[in-house]
């Protein structure tokens, strides 16, 4: 869940508990706020057992980060660096993969691809696309294919009147184009 959907869950929490301490019902509240029924009573339970602070965040769910906040800086300033400085010579562009082995690396602590992927975005970092072309790239010879391609592809259609989108009954043979399909069989039933 990112921040903003903390907050705001957090946010309607507190709204169902101003609502209970005005005897507002569940289902009420629930209609209110626009959450389950569930939701509602399961909150109604917290609230009259530990009142407004049974229903405060307890922070975020899932285990707790396995590299201190001086790793993590650490980590942050070799992904800086980038690939290339830590071996990946071959492209430049950080993989959950090679941040996982990285973390492995530098830290010897084991991270699934899921879940270097998530502390790189907890990092601040994200998936990037290059901002420039490669600069190989030969836009005449890109222009020429693409213009070879479509023609070897492109191949002209039938003319949009002569097609029938009736499902039970298709068009007359009679009106067909003379090279379409089927056109000859309007000769034959005469």
């Amino acid at each position: 869940m990112t921040v903003a959907g903390r907050v705001r869950r957090e946010s309607v929490r507190m709204q169902a508990a101003e609502l209970f301490e005005q005897e507002v019902k569940p289902p009420e509240v629930a209609r209110r706020l626009r959450v389950s029924l569930k939701s509602a009573y399961q909150w109604h339970q917290l609230w009259r057992e530990g009142g407004v602070g049974a229903l405060a965040s307890r922070g975020p769910s899932g285990s707790r980060c396995r590299l201190s906040e001086r790793c993590l800086e650490k980590l942050a300033a070799y992904l800086e660096q980038g690939p290339a400085a830590h071996g990946w010579v071959e492209d430049q562009a950080w993989t959950a993969a090679r941040v996982a082995m990285l973390i492995g690396r530098k830290f010897h602590v084991s991270y699934s691809v899921s879940g270097a992927t998530r502390l790189v975005h907890r990092l601040g970092f994200s998936p990037q696309v290059p901002a420039r072309r490669v600069a190989e790239r030969d836009e005449q010879a890109v222009t020429t294919r693409k213009e070879a391609t479509w023609a070897e592809v492109e191949v002209p259609g039938r003319p949009a009147g002569a097609t029938s989108a009736s499902r039970t009954r298709q068009a007359s043979p009679a009106g067909r184009p003379e090279d379409a399909p089927g056109a000859g069989e309007a000769a034959h039933r005469s």
